[in-house]
């Protein structure tokens, strides 16, 4: 028995590598969410994608709103759907595209720039303002997971909001692609091999979307370098990744130590890890 999703979007997603919209949060829930992350952006007059900290990645370490964020209910019923009861946080990315900025991701695998092993890699993309074709949203091909891991070459730009800006080297014809259409509150799954990526926000709003990357406990990083994860859900048995703690409120210099070390960890599992 599934706990959230339909037996039919349990089949989607794995026919498909890709299932959306999934209701998640409330119009509440969402207005204090974004409230809190563009409150930050205020104080810190920058974009938190903009942020020199690199708070863009991993803030569930950070935020105190975030790391309850990663745990919501909602979220880890649908992603214990498709990944089972124990579930393990590895990363997460704050997307935010402003109107007309420009900014845009190429065709891509996530699996490309995670190294995990096996490839139970799970992304819930969760919207906090629309995310629909006039705002960029993602859009992925369907099957496409089933090819398996491709070959990407690096293609950095300053628009580009990949990290090396990482591509398919291969033509991927598009004309299949699907848009995950959300609506603010509502999440979308796909799996870490299946092609996708998103156009600029030519709409009157911010795109902002928080991609949280989820492993079953049993699955492996297989850099070098040993990296950091969060238990939100059931037991790990396995200890793979290095346990990160929870931001205490009361002492937000050491939530930004440790979120410094785990992305320093993060980066660096690129440069060692051996293609």
């Amino acid at each position: 028995m599934t706990k959230s999703l339909t037996l039919e979007q349990v089949a989607a997603y794995h026919r498909d590598g890709a299932v959306w919209p999934i209701d998640a949060l409330t119009a509440e829930e969402v207005a204090r969410y974004r409230g809190q992350l563009e409150a930050f952006e205020k104080a810190e007059g920058v974009s938190l994608g903009k942020h020199p900290r690199k708070l863009r990645g991993k803030t569930h370490l950070v935020f105190p709103w975030m790391a309850e964020l990663v745990r919501h209910p909602r979220i880890l019923d649908a992603v214990e759907d498709v990944l089972g009861p124990d579930i393990v946080l590895f990363h997460l990315t704050t997307w935010i595209k402003e109107p007309g900025d420009g900014n845009f991701v190429p065709w891509h695998q996530d699996g490309v720039y995670f190294h995990l092993f096996p490839y139970q890699h799970v992304t819930a993309w969760v919207a906090l303002s629309p995310s629909n074709e006039q705002t960029g949203c993602v859009r992925i091909l369907p099957g496409s997971h089933r090819l398996g891991p491709q070959s990407h070459e690096d293609k950095p730009s300053p628009t580009n909001l990949l990290s090396n800006g990482q591509t398919l080297a291969m033509p991927v014809e598009t004309k299949g692609a699907k848009p995950m259409v959300l609506k603010p509150g509502q999440i979308s799954l796909h799996h870490t091999h299946v092609f996708h990526a998103s156009d600029p926000n030519t709409g009157n709003d911010r795109r902002i979307g928080v991609g949280i990357s989820y492993i079953p406990a049993h699955v492996m990083h297989t850099s070098p370098v040993r990296m950091t994860g969060t238990l939100v859900r059931g037991e790990d048995r396995y200890h793979h990744l290095e346990p990160e703690p929870r931001p205490n409120p009361a002492d937000p210099a050491a939530a930004l130590a440790f979120h410094a070390e785990a992305m320093g960890r993060f980066f660096n599992s690129h440069q060692t890890h051996a293609h």
